[in-house]
């Protein structure tokens, strides 16, 4: 079976990956294919040349300040208040768009960076609480410059951590299938244990600082050679995570996780390199950079999910319009029983009561009761006949070619309203050319469009006086592979804005009409590649004509 394909954000198809998981049940793979999220929409080319000229451009910024990292600035004390305040804002939006891409497609792995992503926003508030100068000259949390160096620490560990569990378990602890109630509860859960994490070791870093090694000798300024260690394990523990998920790559989520790593890097550069002097260029850019990385991954979830949104939106519009266009089928349907059956049931109606009435006159008169009868038995099977043509049609089965005399099916249809004629005193005049080749349409379906056609004259003469009632039936051959038949009455003719409508299902002149009539038999005569027009219609009255396909002769009986 074909799935959709979901266009990428950046452009492309996003075609199914290979097969996730092994030895998996066939369900999960099955939902897990299906690209609703974007942990599970391959990257496609132009995808990965976004994120790879983004990349660059990060790479080339960082080399290009670097000769000025040195540089001292002004000192702007809301600078690390505002800008971490921003990332963690960035980066819990993102966990929480992280478990609502869960809760659609249950990903354990999801939760894991979902969680990564809490501490990276957790940490870096904290920081900034526990920062000299942030809110308070030395920090609302923690003891001196010591706290907010580890907090830092906790903050580029654990996100790292996260992103390499991520890489190495979303190919096995993939889609789950569970209850509602079970993802909610894994979402708790997941929140509950990183908050736990989080408040324990800020504990530790702000509480027990005695009992943990620091990052400064006499000066903030100059790093301890330990700090100088720790910065070179954390870009070490980045570049971990970024080579174990390259290797691994393969979704839009993995492809963005790698630039938000890359764009962490020059942090740790500078604090290597330029020591951690404050308010250097290196210092604002190092820390703008990491804003950058954070505001990566939640523009993308954004962006990707007002894609797929407007894809929803899209999807349930089309599915409205189906079921309306359904509807819509129902009715035209039951529209066209009622139509083609109203004549049929007219003509044993009236039949029936005619008889009724011979039955109970005294005396009995029983002269015409046999044809009588005769045209009740005809009309039902004309009508079980109309039955069976509209469940063919509805059904869009294939059609048989069948081989039927037009003038004696002209002549049945005349017999068959001989009682509509008479009683709307409709005086009727045929000129049948004879021995006409057969034609290569269904007779029950000629004849239910020469019924169509003849009802439709009779009711267009029934504002003209009865003397002016004329009805006219002509048949004729052009010698080669057509047979040509005509129904002409003299009613006062079809305006002129009216004429190019009149074959549109639904549009009728009639007070009473439903508009299915010439639709239906225009259907009919087009599906075996004959035509039926309108020749005429003036104050004289109109001439609708019948172009019929001839068919190969029968063998003679």
């Amino acid at each position: 079976m074909t799935r959709p394909q979901f266009l990428g954000v950046f452009g492309g198809a996003a075609s199914q990956g290979p097969p996730r998981g092994t030895g998996r049940e066939p369900v999960q793979n099955e939902e897990q294919n299906f690209p609703l999220i974007i942990a599970n929409m391959p990257a496609t080319g132009p995808q990965k040349a976004i994120a790879g000229g983004v990349a660059v451009l990060l790479v080339v910024a960082a080399s290009v300040i670097a000769p000025f990292a040195s540089i001292q600035l002004d000192r702007v004390d809301a600078f690390i208040p505002v800008l971490q305040t921003s990332l963690s804002l960035a980066d819990l939006i993102t966990a929480t768009l992280l478990f609502a891409q869960y809760s659609i497609q249950p990903q354990r792995a999801l939760l894991v960076l979902a969680s990564g992503y809490m501490c990276s926003g957790s940490f870096a508030f904290l920081q900034t609480l526990a920062f000299p100068g942030g809110y308070a000259p030395a920090g609302l949390i923690g003891d001196g410059p010591n706290s907010p160096a580890w907090i830092y620490v906790l903050w580029h560990t654990t996100f790292p951590a996260a992103i390499l569990i991520y890489a190495l378990s979303k190919d096995t602890i993939g889609v789950g299938r569970l209850w509602r109630g079970s993802i909610r509860a894994n979402i708790a859960l997941t929140v509950a244990g990183a908050a736990a994490t989080i408040s324990l070791l800020t504990w530790i870093v702000t509480a027990k600082t005695d009992y943990i090694p620091s990052f400064y000798t006499n000066d903030v300024r100059l790093q301890s050679r330990f700090g100088n260690q720790v910065n070179l394990a954390l870009w070490l523990w980045g570049a971990t995570a970024l080579a174990v998920l390259f290797l691994r790559r393969r979704t839009i989520l993995d492809l963005w996780l790698m630039v938000t790593l890359i764009a962490c890097m020059p942090n740790f550069l500078v604090a290597m390199i330029g020591s951690s002097i404050r308010f250097t260029v290196g210092w604002y850019a190092a820390r703008g950079f990491i804003l950058v990385g954070s505001c990566m991954l939640l523009t993308v979830l954004l962006i990707e999910t007002m894609y797929l949104y407007s894809h929803l939106a899209s999807a349930i519009t089309l599915q409205r319009r189906e079921r309306a266009n359904r509807l819509l089928s129902v009715d035209a349907v039951t529209g066209v029983i009622a139509h083609e059956l109203r004549s049929p049931l007219g003509a044993i109606v009236l039949n029936a009561s005619s008889a009724l009435t011979r039955l109970r006159s005294i005396p009995r008169q029983l002269d015409d009761m046999e044809d009588i009868l005769n045209d009740i038995e005809a009309d039902s099977h004309r009508a079980a006949a109309v039955i069976s043509s509209i469940r063919e049609m509805t059904a869009k089965t294939a059609h048989r070619t069948a081989l039927t005399s037009a003038e004696d099916t002209a002549q049945l249809a005349l017999r068959l309203l001989k009682h509509d004629l008479q009683i709307n005193e409709v005086y009727v005049t045929t000129e049948l050319q004879g021995n006409l080749p057969d034609v290569q349409l269904d007779g029950m379906e000629l004849q239910q469009v020469l019924l169509n056609l003849i009802r439709n004259a009779i009711d267009a003469m029934s504002s003209s006086p009865p003397e002016a009632r004329r009805l006219g039936l002509k048949t004729s051959f052009d010698g080669q592979s057509t047979v040509l038949m005509s129904v002409q009455d003299s009613g006062p003719g079809i305006s002129a804005g009216d004429r190019e409508r009149i074959f549109d299902p639904f549009f009728t002149t009639k007070h009473d009409g439903m508009g299915l009539g010439l639709a239906i038999s225009s259907s009919l005569v087009t599906k075996y590649g004959g035509k039926l027009r309108l020749v005429k219609s003036d104050a004289d009255g109109s001439i609708f004509e019948l172009e019929m396909p001839v068919g190969e002769q029968r063998p003679a009986e």
